[in-house]
């Protein structure tokens, strides 16, 4: 049986000293970061770009914009296999921690869990089922329970004790907006996430976490060059403060600029009624090394793990674990 103590929770500071761990899935944001030769002058100009951003952001009384500095933890949390009556563990997620360091009162302030979003499972339902699936289909579709598997996991970190001993808030997710929608620019506008897009069909990224129990709002924050897509449980503009706000745009966008610059680090901002294109050619490149095409093919060979030492092995049980779920 599932249940919410076999979950356990590590920490480890994001740096310019920082190492993947073994059990870290290399296609996360701080681990593409922190390989090969330039691994330390990318995490240096990473981290750099996030402070940058986060002081022209929380730009009041703040003149010389550095009062402020983030310190950044990987969040890793683990399922014991006890459930299945095996010793070990299997690496389930991976999300971001913020912390605000305020250098003029000399204080930390707590920010946002969440922030980027890593998970074995979500790797072996877009990169191993889907293309499986869709194989001798005409048209793409996608099965019936899809998403439903890592949707309860994840609802089931959330209610956890291990979660709740070491977050008081529930999480903020921050990703790229979908290359194959289009977005429509509101009359809505937030001081902080600035504003707000919307668009008339759910990408399949959006009902994935849907399952996972969150909603999904767009905005594109000042000085921006592209809305974001925020993933949230109950209500993004009341929960959170300004400053947990600002933590979770400028980690993101930064990481963003390195990954999606032909979007995010495009020389003008989206129009009215945008739709993202990665064959966008007006963009700046950053300084910093990353290869995307490896990133895509590591997803598939991690996903091809999962189903090899999660999914096969423990099919039946999480299957009718998964099923009776409280919806």
């Amino acid at each position: 049986m599932i249940q919410d103590s076999i979950f356990s929770i590590h920490r480890l500071s994001f740096d310019e000293n920082y190492h993947p761990s073994d059990r870290t899935r290399l296609t996360t944001n701080f681990a593409n970061l922190a390989r090969g030769e330039s691994r330390q002058e990318n995490l240096r100009n990473v981290l750099r770009m996030i402070d940058n951003r986060f002081n022209d952001l929380a730009h009041w009384d703040n003149a010389n914009r550095d009062r402020y500095t983030l310190e950044l933890e990987i969040v890793s949390v683990e399922m014991d296999l006890a459930f299945a009556g095996k010793s070990g563990s299997f690496p389930l997620i991976e999300v971001l921690y913020t912390t605000i360091v305020d250098k003029n009162a000399n204080k930390r302030i707590a920010g946002l869990a969440g922030n980027s979003f890593s998970s074995y499972v979500r790797d072996y339902d877009f990169s191993v089922l889907l293309p499986a699936y869709n194989k001798e289909k005409a048209e793409f579709s996608v099965p019936h329970n899809y998403g439903d598997l890592q949707g309860n996991l994840f609802k089931s970190v959330m209610n956890s004790a291990a979660y709740k001993q070491n977050f008081k808030k529930l999480p903020v997710i921050c990703l790229s907006v979908s290359t194959n929608r289009t977005y429509h620019r509101t009359e809505n506008q937030h001081p902080v996430l600035g504003v707000e897009y919307e668009q008339r069909e759910f990408s399949l990224t959006d009902q994935y976490f849907k399952k996972m129990g969150m909603q999904v709002r767009y905005f594109m924050p000042c000085n921006s060059a592209a809305p974001l897509a925020f993933y949230f449980f109950d209500d993004l503009l009341s929960d959170y403060s300004a400053l947990e706000l600002i933590s979770t745009i400028s980690v993101m966008e930064s990481f963003q600029k390195v990954y999606r610059p032909e979007i995010y680090n495009a020389n003008s901002a989206a129009a009215d009624c945008y739709q993202p294109s990665l064959k966008h050619q007006d963009y700046s490149n950053t300084r910093i090394v990353y290869d995307r095409e490896e990133r895509t093919q590591l997803a598939i060979s991690q996903g091809h793990y999962t189903d090899e030492h999660f999914i096969k092995p423990y099919h039946d049980i999480l299957e009718k674990w998964s099923a009776s779920y409280p919806a």
